[in-house]
């Protein structure tokens, strides 16, 4: 037989051959490790309400939320990222539930390190879930006031952190907070708490299930506020996210986050280029949703589309993933 000639044909399909191949080649993997679990909180006892616009989703309240988050513990998920559900009875137009030591999101921050000294705690730095117009700030003469929010955002960061938070996470894009609450932290002996910056959050169009979670569908055609544009970024810029990204950390971020997930992959993959910073990014309501929608009419496989969905952001050079499909996901990955 005559084997002279031109080189043999490449074969790519031979390490697709057989499952053991495939995962020795395998690029990235999915760990348990990877994932945080956000929680929606509630007033009231014995409290468990699905949200109405993302199945299998629930609002907790704080007397349940440590048996809440015991499965999460036990398969080893890190930490879980806090959200109240503030009733409007207790909003106004400054927000100021959100400066109580002793609100929603401190008490059930209390129960779970009691309860769940492992788990790290993460804690929305916002306004939203506490306004009655539901933006993320101050509003004054119509607009969101910087500093006067940033104000706020100190004393809710001081308050979180001594309620057992492990991480406060600015979500609210206020110029100049991350410094503020750091020096603010550090002053106050609270060296440990690290501060998770949502450095590049868009103005997108995938957040309303998560404004249905947390109560801030407000108006009468219960769309939340028409215009967070002049704090939250561009979905046209991508230059504008590693200029944040890089502030952010000059002024103490510990970690960073993209927000939203799979519509902006390619900012995950340039922020975790550009700064080999601990680089998170949020899968966020409107992506669970959109998915859980598919799911429940047949159109898309539950457990395929969900772990295809997060292996997306560890291939973009994520580190972690908040992901509302994080339980689930952890007793896939368990069960290997």
């Amino acid at each position: 037989m005559h084997y002279a000639g031109s080189f043999p044909t490449t074969r790519m399909r031979r390490n697709r051959q057989d499952a053991w191949t495939r995962a020795l080649v395998a690029e990235n993997a999915l760990h348990v490790s990877d994932l945080i679990w956000p929680i929606f909180l509630t007033e009231g006892k014995g409290q468990r309400v699905e949200v109405p616009s993302m199945p299998g989703v629930f609002r907790v309240s704080t007397d349940v939320v440590a048996e809440h988050v015991a499965e999460a513990a036990s398969l080893g998920i890190p930490a879980v990222a806090l959200f109240p559900y503030t009733p409007m009875e207790s909003r106004d137009e400054d927000g100021t539930e959100a400066l109580d030591p002793d609100n929603l999101t401190c008490r059930a921050a209390r129960a779970l390190k009691a309860a769940h000294p492992g788990v790290g705690i993460i804690g929305d730095i916002a306004l939203d879930t506490y306004t009655l117009h539901a933006h993320d700030g101050v509003v004054r003469n119509g607009e969101v006031h910087n500093e006067e929010t940033v104000e706020a955002l100190v004393t809710m960061s001081l308050n979180y952190a001594k309620a057992g938070v492990d991480v406060v996470a600015p979500s609210d894009m206020m110029d100049g907070r991350i410094g503020t609450i750091r020096r603010a932290l550090d002053a106050e002996g609270l060296i440990h708490t690290r501060i998770m910056s949502y450095a590049a959050k868009y103005a997108s169009g995938f957040y309303a299930p998560f404004r249905d979670a947390i109560g801030s569908l407000t108006g009468p055609d219960r769309t939340g506020p028409k215009d967070k544009k002049t704090y939250q970024m561009d979905p046209a810029n991508t230059d504008e996210a590693l200029r944040e990204v890089a502030l952010d950390l000059a002024e103490g971020a510990d970690m960073v986050m993209v927000k939203p997930g799979l519509p902006y992959l390619d900012v995950v993959h340039r922020v975790r280029r550009e700064f080999g910073a601990p680089t998170f990014v949020y899968q966020v309501s409107g992506e669970y949703s959109m998915l859980m929608a598919a799911i429940e009419r047949g159109w898309l496989d539950h457990d395929r589309a969900m772990m295809e969905s997060l292996m997306c952001f560890k291939r973009a050079g994520a580190n972690g993933i908040l992901t509302y499909f994080a339980v689930k996901a952890a007793k896939i990955i368990k069960a290997g």
